[in-house]
């Protein structure tokens, strides 16, 4: 299976793609999405929209697998995390695909062991499951590849969380 993983943010997302069956995982793409904050907001979601489209066109992916947010009194930030949300989900309906949601510590739980690893403790299990020379050099393509992974692991199980 081809999953797209996704760390949603609106001046940062990152892509991440990953073939596997759960037990083995493939690198396949990984990139960094960035807006400008200057920018209109039309164009920022605009440009997140194509991005995701694309990766969606070029790797064909059965599925996306976005990590969860949350926000506690930063309701500006969450408001504008929404219209990246709003892109990714509208990128992958249009593709027909299901996008399934997955919390920082259910990613770290899957990839780790333990909810309360850290991003470099994530970030090693990503180099290592993927077979990578070295860790990518973004932390946002980094945690997208994470999420998508977290999904490949939770096949096996058959608790994909559908958003």
């Amino acid at each position: 299976m081809v999953v797209l993983g996704i760390d949603p943010g609106i001046s940062n997302l990152g892509l991440g793609v990953v073939e596997g069956d759960g037990a083995r995982a493939r690198f396949l793409h990984a990139e960094l999405v960035r807006t400008r904050h200057g920018d209109p907001a039309a164009a920022r979601v605009g440009a997140i929209y194509e991005a995701v489209a694309g990766a969606i066109a070029e790797h064909r992916p059965e599925a996306v697998a976005v990590e969860a947010q949350f926000f506690y009194r930063q309701n500006e930030l969450a408001y504008k995390v929404g219209w990246a949300m709003g892109a990714v989900f509208l990128a992958a309906g249009q593709a027909g695909l299901e996008v399934f949601q997955y919390g920082p510590m259910e990613v770290k739980r899957a990839l780790v062991g333990t909810g309360r690893a850290d991003k470099r403790q994530v970030a090693f299990m990503v180099r290592a499951l993927l077979g990578l020379k070295q860790t990518p050099s973004s932390s946002h393509a980094a945690d997208a590849l994470a999420v998508a992974l977290t999904h490949l692991a939770h096949l096996r199980t058959g608790t994909t969380p559908r958003v």
